[in-house]
């Protein structure tokens, strides 16, 4: 990360916070902190005065955006953290909030990226990470726009790669499991420290991975995902088998918190 200039959406607390403190303390030249309040973001900007600028930044904005990208020319990283989430069956919830979250999450993180490809590519190329879940894989009752959002991104990140590795970009993604952070906090299920799943997003950016599983829940059920897509689906409905059997393993020693 020395001398990287990057910008984090969602910056303002949790997982894009720890991204933040952790790209300064790795060397980055410049880190732009972004979110839908500068307020919130002020605590960063007092704790790294000489390295942090924040900026507004709101995926539900697209003028927030363009303006983002037309004051932050210098970046070389950009990490898509930034996301929203309403918990609901798909067959009971508000169709408007389920539209809410796939604009958001998918078309939001699309329109970052597509504000800041031509900044990258004037830098001489650069890497972007779109920063989704586990549950880009495998849906859960409850979860299903969220699920849909992320799968959705999912794939985009995979369609884009070939069109971004011919401007010098190198696109990832990164599948953290349970955070310990107020968007799941009422769930009860393993969960990592925000500042360790920050630290193996910044690891798998610095391996060069394509997709970064950077916690052990994450690289647990990423090997089972490898093995049987379909065992992972049927536990992934059922939370009173998934989250024992998570709870097993970390028992074990087969799953480290982060």
């Amino acid at each position: 990360m020395t001398g990287q200039t990057a910008l984090v959406t969602g910056a303002n607390r949790g997982v894009g916070r720890e991204l933040v403190s952790e790209l300064v303390r790795r060397g980055a030249r410049r880190v732009y902190a972004t979110g839908r309040s500068l307020a919130a973001l002020e605590p960063l900007v007092s704790d790294y005065p000489e390295k942090v600028v924040a900026l507004h930044l709101d995926l539900q904005d697209a003028t927030s955006i363009v303006e983002a990208a037309s004051v932050a020319t210098d970046v070389t990283l950009l990490i898509n953290n930034a996301a929203t989430l309403s918990t609901g069956s798909a067959l009971l919830s508000d169709r408007a909030t389920m539209v809410s979250m796939v604009m958001t999450n998918t078309f939001g993180t699309l329109d970052v990226i597509r504000a800041f490809t031509p900044v990258l590519e004037s830098n001489g190329g650069g890497v972007v990470v779109n920063v989704m879940s586990l549950q880009a894989f495998s849906g859960s009752n409850g979860w299903d726009g969220y699920s849909a959002s992320k799968a959705a991104l999912q794939s985009l990140t995979q369609s884009m790669r070939p069109a971004l590795k011919l401007l010098g970009i190198r696109i990832s993604g990164a599948y953290p499991g349970g955070v310990d952070t107020d968007m799941i906090r009422e769930f009860d299920t393993l969960k990592s420290s925000a500042r360790g799943v920050a630290e193996g997003i910044l690891d798998g950016i610095d391996a060069g991975e394509e997709d970064i599983f950077p916690d052990g829940v994450s690289r647990f059920v990423a090997e089972l995902w490898r093995r049987d897509p379909k065992q992972v689906e049927r536990l992934f409905a059922d939370p009173d088998v998934l989250v024992p059997m998570l709870q097993e393993a970390h028992g074990r020693g087969d799953i480290v918190l982060a």
